[in-house]
């Protein structure tokens, strides 16, 4: 097998992954009707998931560096098999909540193992494009992941889909094991170094700026099927569609923030997607009964989320360019805390207000994102006068 079909199975690993994490969201009122839940019980499930993911990861692979990067990816995909096989049949929601919190394990370990052997196994000077293959699976989760999930949600039942991954994910170890060749760990990042960088208040301020952009989106986005169905009126085969084009608009979006980020800035790019986030998020409340509005904000809300996402990413690496690896996973988990937060912090809106306030809240997260990156960008650009240099040295 060439390396770049390799890198495709990859790619198709981390679309599992993502798809698990992601799909939730897409058949959020199904589960809770099934199970006999409330929305925010459902809407638990995401936060349990992210938190798990955000906080075991590091953990696991800072406890297993030494090992075989093959038999890592192995070991830990089996997992993640094994815990979608178990939320296909155990019944009830306790279980089902144990058994995202495998696939949360599995899945962390997975991602950051596949985009380790992705730059392994690539050509020599290809190793960027790799990697940019594997994340792009993860974001093919919301093209084609979730809607789907949907259809599958809404013709048969939610619970073939973690069965669908399962067997998906049997295959994809099996090619992994014929395939991938075996690899040394690599040595240890200590826990000091990568948390000094916090210390730095440029990277600390951008660390908050991802939480609460994320945050925010993630109270809107964990409830936005009851939303579109309850509060939107929308019908099952428009819901599926519009899933399908939110998907589309997040990888159109993310293509364009890293371009803009290019040609016009950092700071430009972040400024102009969060102010569409926040008010995409608003007309998305102000419009909710106007079918084919609705339509159309939600696809812009989607491109203007995901454009800052690569572009943020790309900020935080010019910051610790010697550092880029320990940017990026703090920013990962950072942006996996955010999922929780914004997870729990809507099914506490959606319990105390209304469904509707989602939207608003969420709005009010991103506003605050956007502050605090004014904020820091003034900060950096004030020079110290010649006597606070001179005190300074």
């Amino acid at each position: 097998m060439s390396n770049t079909w390799k890198i495709y199975v990859l790619a198709l690993v981390s679309f599992l992954v993502g798809t698990s994490e992601y799909v939730i969201a897409g058949i959020l009122d199904r589960i809770a009707d099934t199970m006999h839940i409330s929305l925010i019980a459902a809407g638990q499930l995401i936060t349990i998931f992210s938190l798990v993911y955000a906080l075991g990861t590091p953990i696991i692979i800072a406890l297993t560096f030494r090992f075989d990067r093959r038999k890592l990816l192995l070991y830990f995909l089996g997992l993640f098999v094994v815990a979608n096989v178990l939320a296909y049949l155990l019944p009830g929601y306790g279980l089902f909540v144990a058994a995202r919190v495998l696939m949360a394990l599995g899945a962390g370990v997975v991602v950051v193992t596949a985009l380790t052997v992705a730059s392994k196994v690539a050509a020599e000077g290809k190793q960027a494009s790799a990697i940019a293959t594997v994340i792009t699976g993860f974001t093919a989760s919301l093209i084609i992941g979730v809607p789907l999930g949907r259809i599958v949600a809404a013709s048969w039942d939610w619970k073939l889909v973690f069965a669908g991954i399962a067997v998906l994910g049997v295959i994809a170890m099996i090619v992994i094991a014929l395939s991938i060749p075996s690899s040394d760990g690599e040595a240890p990042v200590p826990l000091k170094k990568q948390l000094s960088l916090l210390k730095q208040p440029r990277i600390g301020l951008a660390l908050l700026v991802t939480f609460f952009w994320l945050g925010g989106y993630s109270i809107a986005y964990t409830y936005i099927s009851p939303y579109l169905v309850s509060v939107a009126g929308m019908s099952e085969a428009v819901l599926s569609s519009a899933l399908l084009a939110f998907g589309i608009a997040s990888l159109i979006g993310s293509k364009v923030g890293g371009y803009s980020a290019d040609r016009i800035g950092v700071k430009r790019t972040l400024f102009i997607g969060m102010a569409l986030h926040i008010v995409s998020l608003v007309m998305l409340n102000l419009t909710a009964h106007a079918s084919v509005t609705i339509f159309a904000i939600l696809i812009l809300w989607s491109f203007a989320a995901w454009s800052s996402g690569p572009t943020q990413q790309y900020n935080l690496v010019t910051m610790a360019p010697e550092s880029s690896g320990i940017m990026l996973s703090l920013n990962s988990s950072v942006m996996q805390l955010a999922m929780a937060a914004g997870a729990g912090i809507g099914g506490i809106a959606v319990n105390s207000v209304s469904l509707s306030s989602i939207t608003w809240i969420g709005a009010a997260g991103v506003t605050i994102a956007l502050i605090i990156m004014m904020l820091s960008y003034r900060s950096t650009s004030i020079k110290p006068s010649p006597i606070d240099a001179n005190n300074v040295a």
